[in-house]
């Protein structure tokens, strides 16, 4: 059978999948799912165009990879033939644990659970199917393997999962600010004392990366209308939790409704066995058919929201420099309390939250760049943009969302 596989992609043009395991990778049951879970969560409601996938983005961060291994090889460095897969396997492997609606709902579903650490166990699950194929794309995922710069990058402020999104979500949102130059950033790429690098040509490739991040996160990913989206998508499931925990009986798959029942820990997947291919079996079409199914609940709460969050009746929401004060959350709640909403259900209808930006974290994950002579800097000290250095501190911004046009008592 013929593996050597040609994908056509609207962002990059032609993908291949170079080798029979990740072939094998892109068809298992794990990775398939992916093409069930969108990108961008709910962001259609304020980006029509945004529909595209978890699947789009693996492929596409794969191809990257397949790119900057070809550059790094091209620049002199040993890059044997088995590295090249592992790599390519570890960062399109790389999102397998994210749930429905992904960030989102991780707080609901999977309470403490970083949606990494279960991708973590999917790829050990599928290691074991592959009679341990996948011991050094593990490696690399961790950040155990001996190369260093391999981690870098699959999970870095450089890597190649960001380069894609930026790009991929730039182009399906049709925010061009977002869009980053990808070809070059890669053909800027070098290795230095086992680390990522960029050359010192490529100053101005990072910085206009650095800065579409921001752009995107307060244009896309922090819209101010998705945030509500996404306020109400989680009171929906809180709603539905409580309800089930206390016996309701409620419209769900039967995956679904395991994880809307009980709250699991990462332990869980080692103690029972099946959990896993319970998480495999969720993906967006179970909440939404979940939602569209409890519109007619017996509930008024649930059934509220579901309606309203399907007719995009959204909530109202507003920013504010510091955390909001009690008098403002008290008109809020005196004005809920006018359209028939009790005291026990005012926390499903307001809503307070804080969005951070940090386009740069320089503490934490310094972007290196490789000088002329030889020298390393990081990058707010080898540009001359007095900008990146702003990028460096964290913006914090606190919201309150509320539910202006509803009633519970008709």
């Amino acid at each position: 059978m013929n593996k050597r596989k040609i994908i056509n992609d609207p962002v990059y043009g032609f993908i291949s999948i170079p080798s029979d395991l990740l072939y094998d990778l892109v068809e298992h049951p794990y990775f398939q799912r992916l093409r069930r879970i969108k990108q961008l969560g709910l962001a259609d409601v304020v980006y029509p165009g945004a529909l595209h996938t978890r699947f789009h983005h693996a492929l596409g961060a794969m191809h990257l990879m397949s790119q900057a291994l070809k550059v790094l090889q091209e620049k002199g460095h040993s890059i044997s033939e088995a590295e090249i897969e592992a790599a390519q396997a570890a960062i399109l492997l790389h999102d397998l644990g994210h749930g429905p609606f992904s960030h989102v709902l991780e707080s609901v579903l999977l309470e403490h659970v970083a949606h990494e650490s279960v991708t973590l166990v999917m790829m050990k699950a599928l290691n074991e199917q592959l009679s341990g194929r996948l011991d050094m794309a593990i490696q690399m995922f961790e950040g155990t393997y001996a190369r260093k710069f391999f981690h870098q990058m699959v999970s870095s402020q450089l890597d190649m999962d960001r380069m894609d999104y930026l790009n991929r979500d730039s182009f399906y949102t049709g925010v061009i600010e977002g869009s980053i130059g990808a070809d070059r950033l890669i053909k800027m790429l070098d290795v230095a004392d086992d680390q990522l690098v960029v050359e010192e040509k490529g100053l101005l490739s990072i910085e206009n990366f650095l800065h579409a991040r921001r752009l995107m996160y307060w244009q896309v990913y922090l819209h101010k209308t998705l945030l509500s989206a996404q306020a109400m998508m989680t009171q929906i499931l809180y709603r539905a939790r409580a309800l089930a925990e206390n016996g309701s009986e409620l419209f769900a798959t039967p995956d679904f409704a395991r994880f809307l029942k009980r709250s699991f820990t990462l332990e869980d997947f080692d103690i029972h066995k099946d959990l896993l291919e319970s998480f495999n079996g969720l993906d967006d079409n179970d909440v939404w058919a979940s939602v569209k199914g409890w519109r007619t609940h017996s509930d008024l709460v649930l059934s509220t929201l579901c309606n309203m969050l399907l007719n995009r009746n959204l909530f109202k929401i507003s920013f504010y420099d510091s955390p909001p004060e009690e008098a403002l959350l008290h008109g809020f709640r005196k004005q809920l309390s006018a359209l028939g909403i009790a005291d026990n259900e005012m926390k499903y209808f307001l809503v307070e939250g804080e969005t951070t930006n940090w386009a740069y974290a320089k503490e934490l994950d310094p972007i290196r760049v490789k000088m002329k002579n030889g020298k390393l800097l990081d990058i707010a000290d080898a540009s001359d943009i007095p900008t990146i250095k702003a990028l460096t501190k964290i913006v914090r911004k606190y919201y309150v969302c509320w539910a202006k046009n509803v009633s519970l008592r008709g």
